[in-house]
């Protein structure tokens, strides 16, 4: 491949309809799942990526039978336990977005604890979305926004595309070049609205508990075939690549 994406946002579907088609529970999907997170984690790593997002729990999740929802909070917590050491050794750097309050005061403990614990590593940049959803990424940037033109530190003439980007989760990190979802859907399921413009998608019918390091690797060669454009003609991208 002569083409990697240096950011790489994954939305990891299909743990449940997994564990349904094994009359297991679905909660067996989601443990399962975590093969799939470590084996794409490495290869992330494995490759020089510079950044992954990943989608492990969305703000309408929540919506899911309660049960459901505390055996993720449960299955959260421990492997948080058990990976961070993993990724602290793989020079990860862990950062969690998303509305954290919302959790348990033992949950946030560990998330800070895996942030502490990896904050001076320099290798892959890992984000995991945690009640997280984009639109209210994008409300609570133009909060943080209204806030400071009140306070009269900006005014609305400041207001920028870059301005905007500045104040979203992922401000310190190039925007996605690469979005993969698994399980077959077609959709971005309000996922970095904003961040996915001009991200190349890529859809998987593998769920997520199948979905190990061959899978990633076509997604990559499916992104490494592709010519961005972003908004200028082939030929012009052409010439831009033999000239330099």
């Amino acid at each position: 491949m002569n083409k990697i994406p240096s950011h790489i946002a994954i939305i990891m579907d299909g743990n449940g309809r997994w564990a349904k088609q094994r009359n297991l529970p679905r909660h067996a999907g989601h443990k399962s799942g975590l093969k799939s997170t470590r084996e794409v984690i490495q290869t992330c790593v494995n490759n020089n990526i510079e950044a992954l997002t990943l989608f492990a729990f969305s703000s309408e999740n929540w919506k899911r039978p309660k049960k459901e929802v505390g055996l993720l909070m449960d299955l959260f917590f421990t492997a948080l336990q058990g990976e961070i050491k993993r990724l602290n050794e793989n020079n990860v750097r862990m950062r969690f977005i998303g509305d954290l309050s919302a959790f348990s005061e033992k949950l946030q403990k560990q998330i800070r604890k895996s942030e502490d614990l990896t904050s001076a590593n320099s290798g892959l940049e890992l984000r995991i979305a945690v009640n997280y959803g984009g639109r209210w990424d994008i409300t609570n940037a133009f909060r943080c926004l209204a806030e400071k033109i009140e306070s009269k530190e900006i005014s609305s003439s400041d207001i920028s595309e870059k301005l905007v980007s500045d104040y979203l989760s992922l401000a310190n990190l190039p925007e996605p070049d690469l979005f993969i979802r698994t399980g077959g859907e077609q959709r971005i399921s309000n996922f970095l609205l904003w961040q996915l413009a001009y991200t190349e998608l890529y859809f998987s019918d593998a769920l997520w508990p199948d979905f190990d390091e061959d899978a990633f690797h076509q997604a990559l060669e499916s992104y490494a075939s592709r010519q961005r454009r972003f908004g200028k003609t082939g030929e012009q991208v052409k010439g831009i690549t033999e000239d330099a």
